[in-house]
């Protein structure tokens, strides 16, 4: 009898604890069909939530909700958002609701289709199907980056740059760039650029979301283009920035501040500020330096003056034409500045702004790039110089299509203090550019500048041949005027 009384009570136990997992489960079921971040905790064993994590889960179920349909996330490498956005997400959108379509790119094709495998195997999961058994994959999805529900919804992978033929439906952009060194190309970004005003946004429907989330790279990059497009009129965005702050990890339980300070101490300055503290221009510069510059309300009087000029090829849109006259001290320090002009504008108007500096400040030589524009342009800026009636020596440097070597020059001289620039709005705008190079937008400004130290540098001939006139030898007539008194009539 004793025996079944403790057996009773044994079963009895049990049946509590059942019924209390039960209760268990269930809510923690509620709270995974109700929250991204339940949701990811639920299908994601051993994962544990930090702080990054939590903020981006927070605003992805803004999008869901309807409170916005335009998320910027900017987060630094390896701290888990790819896991939250690219492989729970769309599947966690498609468990509410089976007939979405979802677009997700990514930098390739293979990492783009590599997520869509993942986000499959989550619907096919036992956990999910806890979840949202009604959304069940069409008996045909068996490729990893093109599938379908059987309720007519499905997901496309794509890598950025692709094309999109026929389909549509919300869009999420995980990292658009394969590597630090693609984000730094021009010609890269622009490409990136057209295939998402071209292709991709034209693939989202209308009412659904844009989802970018990557860490920055460069001032021009794909955020970067959203941010300045959103300034102009364009598409609002919710920009939600974590960066690594030392003082306050994001994910303190994976990179708390020793392992930040060791990527810090064995990364590039402006890897560091990109990647990790999502900015690509950080204010004290990382090519140039702040410190290196002291700003001049009045020049010398006794400087040799110089002309450069950075020519754009397109007018309105692109780059800059910039010019700008300087100053070159005898002790060797560089007034840059001293006159200047820039604008997106077609070449016979700059060819007359050139000239106006020409007229204004009578340089010894005006220093120009080799190249297409010179064969284009310099023909009519002779003729032009010889209508209005002045002149210029025009010397054309060889080119370089790495910036960075053409303006190390100008950085030299600088980090010694010997280059000083206007304290008006064209100098600021000159040390602006300065600092954000090479990773700005744009650097018309710094090659323009990087000219006259090229040609300092080089020795010009043009630079080499002028005489100071403080120091300028004179002839035997003026000696005797010069000479110091002498009692002695011979040597008069």
């Amino acid at each position: 009898m004793g025996g079944n009384s403790a057996t009773s009570k044994s079963s009895t136990d049990s049946s509590d604890l059942s019924e209390y997992a039960l209760l268990q489960e269930l809510l923690t079921r509620r709270k995974a069909r109700q929250t991204l971040l339940g949701f990811t905790e639920y299908t994601t064993h051993r994962w544990a939530a930090g702080k990054i994590h939590r903020a981006v889960c927070e605003q992805l179920d803004r999008v869901v909700a309807g409170e916005i349909d335009r998320l910027l996330l900017l987060c630094p490498p390896q701290h888990g958002k790819s896991q939250i956005t690219s492989r729970r997400y769309p599947a966690y959108i498609l468990g509410r609701d089976p007939t979405k379509e979802v677009i997700a790119a990514s930098a390739t094709a293979d990492l783009a289709e590599g997520f869509g495998r993942d986000v499959r195997n989550v619907i096919a999961s036992p956990d999910y199907r806890n979840l949202f058994p009604e959304t069940v994959l069409a008996e045909d999805s068996q490729a990893k980056g093109k599938w379908n529900t059987k309720q007519g919804g499905g997901y496309n992978a794509v890598g950025v740059g692709g094309q999109l033929y026929g389909k549509g439906g919300m869009g999420i952009i995980d990292d658009p760039f394969g590597s630090w060194k693609d984000a730094q190309s021009e010609r890269s970004r622009e490409d990136i650029w057209e295939w998402y005003q071209g292709t991709f946004y034209n693939r989202i429907r209308p009412g659904e979301p844009i989802i970018v989330i990557q860490h920055r790279m460069h001032e021009d990059d794909l955020a970067g283009r959203l941010i300045e497009r959103q300034r102009s009129g364009g598409d609002k965005w919710e920009i939600v920035n974590l960066p690594a702050s030392l003082d306050d990890p994001p994910w303190v339980e994976r990179y708390d501040r020793a392992a930040l300070e060791r990527i810090r101490d064995n990364s590039d300055p402006r890897q560091w500020q990109a990647l990790y503290l999502q900015n690509p221009t950080p204010d004290e510069g990382t090519f140039f330096k702040r410190e290196w510059f002291e700003m001049y309300s009045k020049p010398p009087d006794r400087i040799n003056k110089f002309t450069t000029g950075d020519f754009a090829v397109t007018e309105g849109d692109g780059d800059f034409t910039d010019i700008g006259t300087h100053g070159y001290a005898p002790e060797g320090v560089l007034y840059l500045g001293l006159d200047g002009w820039y604008g997106q504008t077609s070449s016979d108007k700059w060819i007359e702004a050139l000239i106006d500096q020409f007229a204004r400040h009578k340089p010894y030589c005006f220093f120009a790039e080799m190249g297409v524009i010179r064969r284009s342009i310099e023909p009519f800026l002779r003729r032009r110089m010889i209508e209005r009636k002045t002149h210029c020596r025009l010397e054309w440097l060889a080119t370089n299509a790495d910036k960075s070597a053409m303006a190390r020059p100008l950085q030299a001289m600088a980090s010694m203090g010997r280059v000083k620039l206007p304290d008006n709005e064209y100098g600021h705008r000159l040390l602006n550019q300065f600092l954000s190079f090479p990773a700005g937008k744009f650097d018309d400004a710094v090659d323009m500048a990087s000219l006259m130290a090229r040609a300092i540098d080089q020795a010009h001939p043009a630079i080499a041949s002028i005489v100071n006139p403080a120091v300028q030898p004179k002839d035997s007539w003026s000696k005797v005027f010069d000479a110091p008194e002498s009692k002695n009539w011979r040597t008069a």
